[in-house]
């Protein structure tokens, strides 16, 4: 058991939770709690810490652990890390007010935007789903980008494309709005977000804008063909440069005296609408 917060693999923990050049740096990042442990990919799992008491209700046969329970045999039949800390120390590691008793340490996933666009381009093609992407121009809050990706997964989303300027998608608060999404929705970060523009555009992909300039509702267009929408930053919107290089602008109304929605919300609407027009096409 360790029971000192001065310990080495502790104090790893608490630089892969707070800084998010050492995740990079290091290809790796960190979770909490039992639902994103239960589904967290095996082949990624490092390492596994469970505070005294957590550890104790796990093995006391009680059946609402026996996910957990099997998940943890499994890592450590696997030879993967699994140690208990003592409540002081999970508490000082945990980045959450409540922690659960359960942190983990993974591998982080790897996607390639080229990919993405071919998969979702040769499910087209063999009759499948139309693609559908999302473009993310320096999203800054973690809330709000671990709700994309958690809403993403709802509507189908082939991947979420992301500036360099977004929020990094291993900031722990990013992972627990994700609700276990984040293992699952492809995403990449781009250089420049016009040169991913310019590649979905060239596998006949539609991009629209949420502009205030739109001059058709977001309700109004028939999203025949893959889509990907483009949402800007929370307070400034979309950059120039980069809403530009839409193909089309949109709006979602709007009554009272709001200029517009909550990015993600916005986000969650364009998504099912053009998932809805794809459904209705296909029955």
């Amino acid at each position: 058991m360790i029971s000192s917060t001065a310990n080495g693999k502790i104090k790893q923990v608490m630089a892969l939770r707070d800084k998010s050049r050492m995740r990079s740096r290091e290809g790796l990042f960190v979770a909490e709690g039992t639902k994103m442990f239960i589904e967290a990919p095996p082949d990624r799992l490092r390492e596994v810490y469970c505070s005294k008491y957590f550890w104790k209700q796990v093995q006391s046969k009680e059946a609402e652990y026996a996910d957990v329970r099997e998940k943890l045999q499994c890592c450590e039949e696997k030879g993967i890390f699994v140690e208990q800390v003592s409540e002081e120390v999970f508490r000082h590691a945990s980045d959450t007010q409540t922690p659960q008793g359960i942190l983990f340490v993974m591998e982080q996933m790897s996607y390639s935007l080229k990919e993405m666009v071919e998969k979702a381009v040769a499910r087209e093609k063999e009759g499948g789903r139309a693609p559908l992407f999302l473009l993310l121009e320096d999203i800054q809050d973690p809330g709000n980008l671990g709700t994309m990706i958690r809403t993403g997964e709802g509507a189908g989303v082939d991947g979420i494309i992301m500036s360099k300027g977004t929020v990094d998608i291993y900031n722990p608060k990013t992972i627990r709005s994700t609700m276990g999404s984040l293992y699952r929705v492809p995403f990449a970060y781009v250089q420049e977000l016009f040169e991913a523009i310019r590649s979905l555009q060239e596998n006949h992909i539609t991009v629209y804008a949420a502009h205030l300039r739109g001059k058709q509702y977001f309700d109004e267009i028939a999203y025949e063909g893959g889509s990907a929408f483009l949402i800007g930053n929370e307070g400034k919107g979309l950059t120039a440069e980069v809403s530009e290089q839409a193909d089309c602008y949109l709006k979602i109304p709007m009554e009272g005296k709001l200029e517009s929605l909550n990015a993600a919300v916005a986000a969650a609407l364009l998504m099912y609408q053009a998932g809805k027009c794809g459904r209705k096409r296909k029955y």
